[in-house]
């Protein structure tokens, strides 16, 4: 008869496993049972991983739906295929595409702003960034004054950090936060505190509450742009942590921010629950300020559509994950009540846009005007001050900063020619404008951090 033996962590990793949080119980069961050395090595084989999967030899081919027309543009061009050709490496990745929009983010191998990645299978947290679900919503106000509903919007939207205090939060339906609750991703203080809060808030940066009219009907129009705050924000750190121990675990060679949750398992099961809830709630966040904004005026709305333009799309088991991409194909939005929303800078109009899938496109549409350079790169380009540069730029529109302090960041000159990226729309087939909204006027955050509490207690 065979001896029993105990057996160590350091002989199971002697036998080809990787230490794992498996081990301790393993031990346990194998000591207390006394199992012999043939059956450890059967017991053991259900813990065995499956070989690690390598990066692919050669990038999966993507469609370049973009084209320098300056120096300029030719440095961020190739600086958005060579980051491109680097993360279609990718294991679990079968097609990809930039727009005319697009530029770099993060290191080399990160999806770009303007990018758009079609995994198998695997659902990857980087590639739609933690503004999960940002995204634009448009109400037709009808015949109302442009500056009547500007005025009310801005008495009711929030820009900047945080969310709204008790005392001016929206009501919360229950049969959402029941949702939330039931979500392992989303079921946390943390996240639950910031969807309450942060319901009715349009964050900082690019996002916006821009006011015009129709170009088609002469209808005053509010267009809104933001994403899912500091509940999206949650989600996304969260899902990075469980794509990490993946990435680990199955692919270790891939970028770390490229890693991805397998949809086959409960943790990708549940991610992309959580997805559609967030999704859901930040169409929520679009619509309090839209309604907020009517009843102050009295006014019923004539038409409202929305579309995300950062998100994971499904279709069978193709994920598509479009950075800063809109899409055009109704079959990623289950919601679809209209043509979809493209707005350029605060100078320009928001456009209005229709449009079918190709191969080219894989059915989508830039998501805006895009960068050339970085903000600090535009801002010292900049000569004059800052009221004579805002001055200059937004000549005839009303322009107003939540924080009342200008961000030059955000002005025309910071982003891509809008004639450029609307010609090369038409040239490479990304959607047909159908109705123009145009600019009266726009509200952003603005330099929030110039006058921010920790900066005004530093100066005392």
């Amino acid at each position: 008869m065979e001896n029993k033996t105990t057996i160590t962590g350091k002989e199971i990793v002697a036998m080809g496993f990787k230490p794992a949080k498996w081990f301790p119980e393993a031990m346990e069961y194998i000591n207390t049972n006394e199992l012999t050395k043939e059956e450890i090595g059967t017991y053991l084989e259900q813990f065995r991983s499956e070989p690690e999967i390598p990066l692919l030899d050669n990038s999966v081919e993507f469609k370049v739906n973009i084209k320098a027309e300056n120096e300029l543009e030719e440095t961020n061009v190739n600086s958005v295929i060579g980051s491109m050709e680097v993360l279609m490496k990718t294991p679990t990745i079968v097609n990809g595409a930039i727009m005319p929009d697009a530029c770099p983010i993060g290191g080399t191998g990160t999806i770009p702003v303007g990018g758009i990645v079609v995994a198998k299978n695997a659902i990857h947290p980087g590639m739609h960034s933690a503004d999960i679900c940002c995204s634009v919503m448009l109400t037709d106000f009808g015949n109302a004054n442009p500056k009547d509903v500007l005025n009310a919007a801005h008495s009711i939207t929030h820009f900047g950090p945080g969310g709204r205090d008790r005392s001016t939060q929206f009501r919360f339906p229950m049969d959402l936060l029941a949702e939330i609750e039931a979500n392992p991703f989303l079921n946390n203080q943390k996240c639950i505190s910031a969807a309450r809060s942060h319901l009715g808030t349009q964050g900082d940066g690019n996002h916006f509450l821009f006011v015009g009219k129709s170009k088609n009907t002469g209808n005053t129009m509010l267009v809104t742009h933001h994403g899912s705050r500091g509940f999206g924000a949650n989600l996304y750190k969260r899902g990075m942590h469980i794509a990490e121990q993946f990435r680990r675990e199955l692919s270790p060679q891939t970028l770390k921010q490229n890693a991805w949750i397998p949809f086959n398992t409960e943790e990708g099961k549940a991610y992309w629950e959580a997805l559609q809830i967030i999704r859901k709630w930040t169409k929520l966040n679009h619509e309090v300020l839209h309604d907020s904004t009517l009843e102050k005026l009295g006014v019923e709305k004539e038409n409202r559509f929305w579309n995300e333009h950062n998100f994971v799309f499904k279709e069978g088991d193709l994920f598509y994950h479009a950075k800063g991409a809109t899409p055009l194909d109704t079959k990623f939005m289950p919601d679809i009540t209209g043509p979809r929303l493209i707005p350029l800078n605060m100078s320009e109009p928001v456009l209005i846009v229709e449009g079918k899938t190709t191969t080219n496109n894989l059915g989508f549409a830039p998501h805006g005007a895009g960068r050339n350079v970085s903000r600090t790169q535009h801002r010292k380009s900049k000569t004059g001050t800052i009221q004579e540069i805002f001055e200059e730029e937004t000549k005839g529109l009303d322009i107003r900063f939540f924080s009342e302090e200008i961000d030059i960041t955000e002005l025309p000159s910071a982003y891509k020619n809008a004639a450029t990226v609307r010609n090369q729309m038409e040239e490479f087939g990304l959607g047909e404008v159908i109705d123009e909204v145009l600019p009266y006027g726009c509200i952003m955050a603005g330099n929030w951090q110039k006058n921010a509490p920790w900066k005004k207690q530093r100066r005392r």
